[in-house]
This record gives C-alpha cells, structure tokens and sequence, in this order.
C-alpha cells in the first residue's frame, strides 16, 4: 500500500469512523442522560399532588422511577459515555498524527517518516482495540459489587 492509498483507505477511514461512532455515543448519552433527569424531576414535581383520589399520579410516579432504573442500567450496560470519549479520543490522536506527518514536523522530518506514520498508526489503533476489548469483559467497580 502506497502513501497516497495509506491515507485515504486507511487512515482517514479510520478517523471517519471514529468521529462517528464518538458522535453516536455522545448522542445516546446525552440524550438518556435527558430523558433520566427529566423523569426524576417529573417524579418530585409529582410526589407534591399524591392523594388517594389521583391514582394515576402514583402509578405515574412509579413509571417514572422505573424508566429512571432502566435508563441508568441501559447507560452502564452500553457505556456510552466512555465509548464517546475514548473514540473522540483517538479520532483527535489519529489527526494529529496525520497533521503532523503532513507538515513534515518532527518526528515526520527524516527519511522514513511514511513507515513511522504508519507504525504510530497502527499502535494507537492497536492500542484502543486492546483497551475497548478490556473495557467490554471487566465490569465496572459498581457493577462487581451489585
């Protein structure tokens, strides 16, 4: 694979694909994260007109706090908001990295700078392959101690 092919096909793939799924993370996060304290709110707000004539308001009440236990077991489950910053993470890496192979800035000022571009490359995908796969088979300290 050639310099020209390396860069294209390869490593700004790459960058576009983290930049996306870091998008998409940060989407979901943010949006349940929303959505969770908007049900709590909802749940003080309410807890103010309880009586034995609103059932509704109750039964409300407990929807509300199951919806609120669902979304926060749904974030810890999927961590999007570790996959969101690790993937923004080594997007911004990977451009660096590409910046300054094309500049010619140190360390892409000698000879062999194109093998150097790609062994950097390599490692830091390499790199968060390995930590993603850790981050998915250990479970978080709160999870080991439910």
């Amino acid at each position: 694979m050639n310099r020209e092919e390396y860069l294209k096909k390869r490593l700004d793939d790459q960058i576009d694909w983290y930049d996306k799924k870091s998008a998409w993370n940060q989407k979901w996060f943010r949006g349940l994260q929303v959505i969770a304290m908007t049900a709590a709110a909802s749940i003080t707000f309410l807890s103010g007109y309880v009586s034995d004539e609103l059932v509704w308001i109750k039964i409300s009440i407990g929807l509300l706090g199951l919806l609120v236990a669902a979304i926060t077991a749904f974030l810890s489950l999927y961590r999007f908001q570790e996959n969101w910053i690790e993937y923004r993470t080594i997007c911004e890496s990977l451009k660096h990295e590409k910046f300054i192979y094309l500049t010619k800035t140190a360390p892409y000022d000698g000879e062999n700078s194109f093998s150097l571009l790609v062994e950097r490359v390599e490692t830091l995908i390499s790199k968060e392959n390995t930590n993603w796969s850790r981050r998915m088979k250990t479970p978080k300290k709160d999870e080991q101690s439910a």
